[in-house]
């Protein structure tokens, strides 16, 4: 069996092979040098979501949010230190729903913020509303 990962760079995009026994080791991006899962959240876009959340074995949380919405700025915080809390085991994702209109429509994104989570491309969950940190936490290891 192969216990091999293939996880792309959240910030380069590049493949990395690593084993999964390093996931909890702060792997480091073979390309650009930087932290693969660093738990910041990291800002995707109609252009590269499918290539980073597609082919991500984790979990991954996605927040669809917009700049002019108070309740998505009140949770940003909140989002980023689940992000800490969850570092090397959920990848956080953001999405301007405004400036992706294709995510937000593909995923019938009616009111933000919204966090979906995400297994292997597939959704799992969902949660409209601006969420404390802890609750984003449960959400992201809530089983699918």
């Amino acid at each position: 069996m192969d216990d091999k990962l293939h996880l792309p760079c959240p910030h380069c995009g590049a493949t990395n092979r690593l084993p999964a026994a390093r996931l909890a080791e702060a792997p480091n991006c073979g390309r650009c040098g930087q932290l693969l899962l660093d738990g910041r959240p990291v800002e995707l876009g109609d252009a590269d979501f499918d290539a980073v959340v597609g082919a991500y074995p984790l979990p991954v949380l996605v927040d669809f949010w917009a700049p002019w919405c108070g309740p998505c700025r009140a949770m940003a915080p909140a989002f980023e230190q689940a992000g800490r809390t969850l570092q090397g085991q959920t990848l956080l994702v953001k999405v301007n729903s405004d400036d992706n209109p294709q995510l937000a429509s593909r995923f019938g994104i009616r009111s933000i913020p919204t966090l979906v989570r995400l297994e292997h491309g597939r959704e799992t969950r969902r949660q409209s509303g601006a969420l404390p940190a802890q609750a984003i936490v449960q959400l992201a290891r809530a089983a699918g």
